[in-house]
């Protein structure tokens, strides 16, 4: 059964994580969409007790009961990064996601792929900050990202074909599967992220 990691929240982190909450339903309420996020991020290696540790990290989620002013907007898809991408049969490499911090506090960046169910793409560069359990997200929806093959013998353009240009933010939950794992040299290896993301534009 995994645990809740239960540490006291530094006072910005927690303000970003409120103030996130309150920009999704903006966000989705001029045409983006605010979406409950369901996901795992795998650590090679990860945050631990050490605040000035270095550490990377792949994930991939589900975007659910996604709510917009747009009717034609996806009700859902899916988020990844760090993860293989498949195009016509070709696998693919998303980037790796970096950070730097501990179970206690840390701040991440990466590029993040988000799949609708509707077909569309979006490309997503976001940096986090978290402290406890508490995580705040924000990105920007940009205009490509070019993978390279798992053999390595070519690469492919994933282009944004929903929301360029528009901001992300989320409120997120960081769950770790074995707490104590925060107390190790190697760190964190797995853990859940869950929450309220929204995507779009506020004006």
């Amino acid at each position: 059964m995994r645990k809740l990691v239960l540490l006291a929240l530094a006072q910005g982190a927690a303000l970003v994580a409120v103030g996130a909450l309150t920009a999704a339903p903006a966000l989705a309420a001029t045409g983006g969409g605010q979406c409950q996020l369901d996901g795992t991020a795998n650590f090679h290696p990860g945050p631990g007790a050490d605040p000035a540790a270095a550490f990377a990290y792949d994930f991939s989620g589900a975007l659910s009961a996604c709510n917009s002013s747009d009717a034609a907007a996806p009700v859902g898809g899916t988020i990844s990064a760090g993860q293989t991408y498949s195009v016509a049969g070709i696998s693919y490499q998303e980037p790796t996601s970096t950070g730097t911090g501990s179970c206690a506090t840390g701040d991440t960046a990466g590029t993040a792929i988000v799949a609708w169910q509707d077909g569309t793409v979006s490309v997503l560069k976001y940096t986090t900050s978290s402290a406890g359990a508490a995580v705040a997200l924000q990105g920007t929806v940009v205009p490509n990202i070019v993978l390279t093959s798992v053999d390595g013998l070519t690469t492919t353009t994933v282009a944004t074909t929903r929301y360029l240009g528009n901001g992300a933010v989320g409120a997120l939950a960081f769950e770790v599967t074995d707490p104590t794992e925060c107390t190790t040299s190697t760190g964190v290896t797995t853990a859940g992220i869950q929450g309220v993301t929204g995507i779009g534009s506020p004006s």
